[in-house]
């Protein structure tokens, strides 16, 4: 298998203001019909961890194996400090982000980069990053255009229960070429409780919330 499956970009802050409890949203996270592996996040106050390992078997061989941790600081809607480290089979990839002054800088082996002042990451529990138009891949240190369809109310299964939820698609391009495809779904209370997402080769990762 192509070794581009990587992650759905899944790291940011909940909500505007400083929430007293921690809360910790836990997926099962599926490729296509085969269950590969889990992704958890905790947010404490303005800390936000992202927990993710994966394994793709094909004929009882590890055909992909991929491991992502990041940490995030937050200032109410804005990232104000990010460490990332990722390995996808034999490639390690290491993204460090500080705010600075009016920007917000991130170094890895790459380089170095500056983005606005206020940058925000994939937060899917947060319905604010519905109103942006770019958002930051902690993955990578892509920083992508990203546009957004309204797919109304539709019924999914949540736990081994049916529920009426709003449905949005997400497209995220990099320098003009497509790069993600992402529906996510929000229950009445503006809870986040699904995803999908499309990967370049064709496969659906699917994040079943447990």
């Amino acid at each position: 298998m192509h070794k581009t499956l990587g992650i759905v970009p899944l790291t940011a802050w909940m909500l505007a203001m400083p929430i007293a409890e921690a809360k910790e949203w836990s997926f099962d996270v599926w490729l296509d019909k085969q269950k590969i592996g889990t992704h958890t996040f905790s947010l404490d106050q303005n800390r936000l961890q992202s927990r993710a390992r994966f394994k793709v078997k094909v004929l009882f061989i590890n055909a992909y194996r991929y491991q992502h941790q990041a940490d995030e600081t937050w200032q109410g809607q804005c990232l104000s400090q990010l460490t990332a480290h990722t390995e996808e089979n034999k490639e390690i990839t290491d993204v460090r982000g500080q705010q600075q002054d009016d920007q917000f800088v991130i170094e890895q082996k790459t380089g170095r980069q500056s983005l606005p002042a206020c940058v925000m990451t994939f937060a899917y529990w947060n319905p604010e990053i519905l109103k942006q138009t770019r958002l930051l891949n902690p993955q990578n240190a892509e920083y992508l255009d990203v546009t957004l369809t309204d797919e109304g109310r539709q019924t999914i299964q949540v736990k081994g229960q049916y529920m009426v939820a709003h449905q949005y698609r997400l497209n995220g391009k990099y320098q003009g070429k497509e790069k993600l495809k992402i529906t996510v779904w929000y229950d009445e209370q503006q809870d986040w409780v699904a995803l999908e997402s499309i990967t370049p080769e064709g496969y659906k990762i699917i994040y079943k919330l447990i």
